[in-house]
């Protein structure tokens, strides 16, 4: 059967404080295609005590293209073991629940360690390869990378990459010569707006990739930002398409791209996470279609 083009798919931050089952009721009765559901929301079911049986269920066949993610894939020493085994137990995670992909990051993820490393002061948070030259950073992320898309390959499940706008390699141009140098086939690139934007990126950026290269779109908004770090608890706590980013524009580049798989969409409104979780739904899908399908 051929997979429908341009899935609108639910993606867990959207309700970030209901527990699975209301995510894929939302998205059932909203209309989406699917769900993004995290690791944390599918281990917060199975840790409360229900049966690995009793998920597919719930689940009953919902489409999930991938879902995030395994962080900091930079790690190396006594930390690199520690790494595979996360990404193991993530790709059990998804070959249970018939997901198709898996969402990696390069690191430091938590933005406070950048900020440190920036002001110059001591901290015990993980900081990666900051101030490391960038040929290092590459290098070891290469190294990392095509030994998780090795391990993912013995599940079948492809890697999406995607920037995040705090960490050193949080370009685009950045992240395609990983994958490149990678030389594995099943590692792409996913489009998150909010993280283009704040890193620095353009929807020409954007429209000059490769279609084949592409795995997911993350639609997203931001409050203005003009340069440093960028804080995402402050700057993403914003409705969809109250922001500043031009969605349709980013939208646009994405298709310009030939690209015509699934969307989501991510949202870390503190107001919307408080609001009923179907009427926030229905907005996002709302929107969604207008810019996708529309």
């Amino acid at each position: 059967m051929t997979e429908k083009k341009n899935r609108l798919i639910l993606h867990s931050s959207v309700a970030w404080h209901v527990p699975l089952v209301m995510d894929i009721d939302v998205a059932r009765a909203v209309g989406f295609d699917g769900i993004d559901p995290s690791t944390r929301k599918l281990r917060g079911f199975l840790d409360a005590g229900f049966t690995e049986q009793e998920l597919l269920a719930r689940l009953d066949g919902i489409d999930i293209p991938g879902f995030g993610a395994v962080f900091d894939i930079e790690r190396g020493g006594a930390s690199e073991a520690d790494l595979m085994m996360e990404a193991e137990n993530t790709f059990r995670l998804a070959q249970l629940v018939g997901a198709k992909g898996i969402q990696v990051m390069t690191g430091p993820v938590d933005v406070r360690a950048v900020v440190a490393h920036a002001k110059g002061e001591h901290t015990d948070l993980y900081k990666g390869m900051l101030g490391l030259p960038r040929q290092e950073q590459i290098a070891a992320t290469v190294k990392n990378l095509s030994r998780i898309a090795d391990l993912a390959a013995q599940f079948d499940l492809l890697l999406y990459l995607e920037p995040m706008s705090w960490t050193p390699l949080n370009k685009i141009a950045d992240n395609v010569e990983i994958i490149e140098r990678s030389g594995r086939d099943n590692i792409r690139l996913i489009v998150d707006y909010w993280h283009c934007f704040t890193a620095g990126d353009t929807p020409d950026v954007v429209a000059r990739l490769s279609k084949d290269l592409l795995y997911g779109v993350h639609i997203s908004d931001s409050r203005p930002f003009a340069a440093g770090i960028p804080i995402e608890d402050d700057l993403r706590d914003i409705e969809m398409g109250s922001g500043v980013i031009d969605l349709k524009l980013w939208t646009d580049a994405v298709k310009a791209t030939g690209y015509d798989d699934w969307w989501g969409c991510e949202s870390f409104s503190r107001k919307w996470h408080q609001e009923n979780a179907y009427e926030i739904g229905r907005e996002v899908h709302r929107q969604m279609k207008q810019l996708v399908q529309g």
